[in-house]
């Protein structure tokens, strides 16, 4: 075995083997990966393999066509030819209209990323899988790639390919440890020697905290126990002249393929039950749990309904065992956080299917740093402290049990909740918030008019949409108060803090004491990599000359990772997360400044506190600090307030407010108010895809800085223009938004992709960002979204439709 190495990856499942191929295929070839038994000794040799193109986003499309066209590639190679059954074609099934409406959503988001998928009515489905009954079935969405491949042959020929390209494989060698040293190397202990590495890599499937530990981090995935059969010979199936397509069923919660002259039938049971939570034993391994068919009696019910010939039909062999789930279902496949050059692959519960793409976009981001696609979607940082075992585990059942069921729009599971709250939240409940939730912090989506009052399902505008454009409204002409929990702050301090500052943000950074200003970060590509307000915060009493450094709820740890990895040796800077310790409370609204006036003693006339301008004051008896910021449009204070001190601050601001209107809104009209004035989500609309010139962020760009990170590459790319452009469109439609993902159409050509989408209340517009070709993005030119199917008359126009000068912004 090697003592030394660029990348040792540990785990010899698809996770593990994909990303050692895919490391190769970059470029890199001193690489190792380390298996405790065999290769695909764990979950990946009893998976039922499926290969599908449906994904919930672009990005889990993106990667899973490419899985497609690797294994495809490999069954064709004629020294090592794997068996995949490929494109059989496959339907998911829907029984409602909303599910209709969700799987034409999704056909116009796949359009976007080269991929076809067809709405069928319940005949049609029918027809192509002739042994399904159309009870209670609306239609379906029809993948036509959609598969299945033998897992251990598509491992073993990625090995293959990857030990032939330099990698090597060194099977039976349990990790026992892992230490990492001062230079942010690691040496990896095991029962066969240590071996010394850059980089570290964790892809062990169902023992992902057993090495997770070995580093000092836990891993929000958790396994649950799963459950499917072999039948029989079906005559029918031997007798059609054609393979079957695949079914996955959310009315009934279980999917089938064809297995040789059989299905395969598995379920996704409401009496679900999670595995290992206490260990798992060392010599599990090429094993499975105990049969227990009782547990899925009821979903099998709905199975024989939907194939009645499984009634008839007599079971060969039953498989249960352990598959990994995070704590949303979505994988952890990118940095670890917290720990230089450590990497994660993990909690694939459809890691077959997808496994070739993941590998991919992980070997990139391990050599270049980024992959081509923006994979936040997927990056182990978009969950902070609260994501721990118990929490994961109730999300994880909750996921299972709604395997096939898609997540609608402003909808939100019960299961883990609430996981965070401030001293606010019974106020807002009693209130009558409806809350929604950002990286597990409850926080109020709108106010229900009445305690029974609730919304449908949909991917049309609901029934809060007369309630948002009520709050808007008082936004608009007196004054709102809203809470915002879970906002990211960082401290930094230290002589040479303004200097780091300056190094990583490609804009000009205020020094100036008391004022904020924004600013944006770009990655070594030159992209966007995020977003950040500055405030500076003069010495007083509450701490020494300071930065405050603010950006999106989720971004804690995916910001601190960013900062420190580029603080260099010697520079004084210190930065430490503020993030649990304050609360924003926005006061929004033409009467802002006189509630602000009738509960604090400092002057907050235009003069002595303009837009921009940072404070720290009392709010009543609550200590607070002040910015003159605006996300809504209108003139907006944000008032960042000690959690312990946030009831006081609250009642202060109610009481002041009695006398100008104030009334509460939520998250939906923030959303709207913000659309109205071009402001971007983090995301959403900034993503690693695209460059700040392309972003329409030119104004926060000062190429005449000496240096900045991402500088040489923004000015490489700039001779050649830009590839897409973002900008604001006003759809030709009132009973439904654009979703993030919908096709822009310039005739039959799709030219480019929604961000965000979303009702402008106080201009009445449906109003959607996207990022488009340059020939279609000068104001006035029209295009068509498809918009659940329907093709929406859509035309650019200036972005900030409303007050564009920022007028009231600044009064």
């Amino acid at each position: 075995m090697k003592t030394r190495t660029k990348v040792v990856v540990i785990g010899g499942g698809i996770a593990g083997c994909s990303t050692l191929y895919h490391l190769t295929r970059e470029g890199w070839s001193d690489v190792v990966l380390i298996e405790r038994d065999e290769l695909t000794s764990g979950t990946t040799w009893h998976s039922a393999a499926q290969v599908t193109n449906f994904g919930m986003n672009q990005t889990m499309v993106g990667l899973k066509s490419h899985s497609i066209s690797l294994y495809r590639e490999l069954a064709d190679d004629p020294e090592y030819p794997i068996n995949y059954h490929h494109a059989d074609g496959g339907i998911r099934l829907a029984g409602s209209e909303a599910q209709m409406q969700g799987y034409r959503h999704f056909a116009s988001m796949a359009r976007g990323m080269g991929v076809e998928f067809e709405i069928l009515d319940a005949e049609e489905c029918a027809r192509r899988h002739p042994l399904i009954s159309t009870d209670d079935l609306l239609g379906g969405l029809w993948d036509p790639l959609d598969g299945d491949i033998d897992p251990a042959q598509l491992c073993q020929a990625l090995a293959r390919r990857a030990r032939k390209a330099g990698a090597e494989v060194y099977r039976h060698t349990p990790v026992t440890g892992l230490t990492k040293h001062g230079d942010d190397t690691w040496t990896v202990h095991t029962q066969n020697g240590d071996i010394d590495c850059d980089i570290v890599v964790n892809a062990c499937g169902y023992r992902v905290n057993e090495v997770g530990a070995m580093m000092g981090v836990h891993h929000p995935v958790v396994s649950m126990e799963h459950q499917y059969f072999l039948t029989e010979d079906i005559p029918a199936i031997r007798e059609a002249g054609h393979r079957m397509p695949l079914i996955r069923c959310p009315i009934s919660d279980f999917y089938c393929r064809q297995e040789k002259q059989g299905l395969l039938v598995g379920f996704y049971e409401q009496d679900c039950k999670t595995w290992g939570l206490d260990g798992i034993d060392p010599n599990f391994v090429n094993a499975l749990c105990p049969d227990d068919l009782e547990r899925v009696a009821d979903v099998l019910e709905g199975a024989i309904a939907r194939l009645p010939v499984l009634a008839e039909t007599g079971i060969r062999s039953i498989i249960n065992g352990p598959i990994t789930y995070t704590i949303d279902g979505a994988p952890l496949v990118g940095p670890i956080p917290g720990k230089r050059n450590a990497f994660c692959i993990i909690g694939l519960r459809a890691g077959l299917g997808e496994g070739g793409g993941h590998g991919w976009l992980l070997a990139q981001q391990i050599v270049h740093g980024e992959a081509c696609y923006d994979t936040w979607c997927i990056d182990p940082r978009r969950f902070t402290g609260h994501a721990n075992v118990e929490l994961t585990a109730l999300k994880a059942i909750e996921d299972y049990q709604n395997e096939f069921r898609f997540h609608f729009p402003h909808e939100h599971r019960p299961a883990g909740r609430p996981a965070k709250t401030t001293p606010l939240y019974p106020l807002l409940a009693a209130e009558g918030a409806e809350f929604t939730v950002v990286n597990g912090w409850e926080r109020a989506d709108y106010f229900k008019p009445a305690p029974d009052f609730r919304t449908s399902l949909s991917f049309h505008f609901d029934e809060a949409f007369d309630v948002v454009a009520r709050e808007v409204a008082n936004v608009r002409d007196n004054v709102g108060l809203c809470e915002v929990n879970g906002f990211n702050r960082f401290e930094i301090t230290g002589k040479d803090a303004h200097a780091f500052l300056d190094r990583m943000f490609c804009g000009r950074v205020t020094r100036n004491p008391r004022r904020v200003g924004l600013g944006y970060l770009l990655n070594h590509d030159g992209m966007v990599k995020g977003e950040a307000t500055i405030a500076n915060l003069p010495a007083s009493d509450r701490g020494p000359d300071r930065i405050w450094y603010g950006s999106a709820a989720a971004s804690e740890f995916h910001d601190m990772d960013w900062l420190s990895m580029h603080l260099q040796p010697g520079e004084d800077v210190q930065v430490r997360s503020l993030t649990n310790d304050l609360t924003i409370l926005v006061l929004a609204g033409p009467r802002a400044r006189a509630v602000l006036s009738a509960c604090s003693r400092a002057d907050w006339s235009r003069k002595a506190f303009p837009w921009l301008s940072v404070r720290e004051c009392f709010i009543g008896f609550a200590p607070a600090t002040v910015m003159g910021v605006s996300f809504s449009g209108e003139l907006a204070y944000e008032i960042h307030v000690p959690n312990a001190s946030l009831h006081a601050a609250w009642l202060a601001l109610r009481k002041a407010g009695e006398a100008f209107g104030i009334e509460l809104f939520g998250a939906r009209a923030v959303e709207s108010m913000r659309m109205e004035k071009g402001f971007l989500h983090w995301k959403a609309d900034i993503i690693t895809e695209f460059d700040p010139f392309e972003t329409g962020l030119e104004r926060f760009v000062k190429l005449d800085k000496p240096a900045f990170v991402g500088k040489e590459a923004l000015l490489k790319r700039r001779p050649a223009g830009v590839r897409k452009k973002l900008v604001t469109l006003q759809l030709d439609a009132t009973h439904a938004p654009a979703h993030p993902g919908a096709s822009v159409l310039g005739g039959k050509e799709v030219v480019g992709i929604v961000t965000s989408g979303g009702w402008g209340h106080r201009t009445g517009l449906n109003l959607a960002y996207a990022f488009v070709s340059p020939a279609i993005s000068a104001p006035g030119t029209v295009a068509t979204v498809d918009v659940l199917g329907a093709p929406i008359p859509a035309r650019v126009i200036q972005p900030s439709p409303y007050d564009p000068d920022f007028a009231r912004i600044r009064a």
